[in-house]
């Protein structure tokens, strides 16, 4: 569809070749959306495998009340992402929500305007994101570790190394294949992210929280123009197939072996 002329109600399977891709290459709304992505994907990936790691290490403690905690954990993970969209829209509102708290303590003065904000408010959605994303990642990792065996951890305290060293030369090393899926997992929800963001703020002002996904839904249902927004649904396929191809190699290497 993307090599067509169908950018209207009326179908028009007309061939035209790159003309829908030379002209999403021309949209100035095309790179803005690149850079957001870039901006999204870190502030995401690293939030959600960061966070992941600890919360997963702290539970694999064996803590009292374990089942408790992870359940609460990974629950926002269940929740679907126009709920959380809408919540942590109630939640950033430059009135209410946490600013009223921040005032509430004593610091008037901090009243950020979150997903609204001109220049910082794609790092104001990845805060709702990683919320809902990380207890999954934390799964992964939580199963990681108990999938290490005892005797490493003893043999590295007989050696002489402490929980620092432990984690750095024995531990994470071991969860490499855990985390690599975490980035993978990771990168593709930010490629398509759209419910979240579209129940938070849209394309945001000045389209400082716009997505790939969201122009591709406003091309095709909005305007109409199917053509362009297959290119632009064809366009996130690539990009995400630099995430998956490697994946199922390492994968299909790791069977081999």
């Amino acid at each position: 569809i993307s090599t067509v002329k169908w950018n209207s109600q009326i179908i028009d399977y007309t061939f035209v070749g790159m003309r829908n891709w030379l002209r999403l290459f021309s949209d100035n709304r095309f790179y803005t959306d690149l850079r957001n992505l870039v901006y999204y994907a870190a502030g995401f990936m690293t939030q959600c495998i960061l966070f992941g790691f600890i919360i997963a290490s702290l539970l694999d403690q064996k803590i009292k009340g374990e089942a408790l905690f992870r359940t609460i954990i990974i629950f926002p993970f269940a929740v679907s992402g126009i709920v959380t969209g809408v919540a942590w829209r109630w939640l950033m509102q430059p009135t209410t929500g946490i600013n009223l708290l921040f005032a509430q303590i004593g610091l008037e003065n901090f009243q950020p305007t979150w997903n609204t904000h001109p220049q910082y408010g794609m790092f104001a959605v990845t805060i709702a994101t990683s919320w809902q994303f990380t207890g999954y990642v934390m799964a992964l990792y939580l199963a990681g570790l108990r999938g290490i065996p005892q005797e490493l951890r003893e043999a590295a305290a007989i050696d002489g190394a402490g929980t620092y060293a432990t984690y750095r030369y024995v531990i994470i090393p071991l969860l490499m294949p855990v985390t690599f899926t975490a980035i993978v997992l990771t990168g593709m929800n930010s490629i398509r992210v759209f419910d979240v963001l579209a129940s938070m703020s849209g394309s945001g002002p000045a389209f400082a929280t716009d997505t790939l996904a969201f122009f591709m839904f406003q091309s095709t249902f909005g305007a109409y123009r199917y053509s362009l927004g297959a290119a632009i649904g064809a366009f996130m396929i690539l990009l995400s197939g630099f995430l998956v191809i490697p994946y199922l190699r390492s994968m299909s290497g790791e069977l081999e072996r």
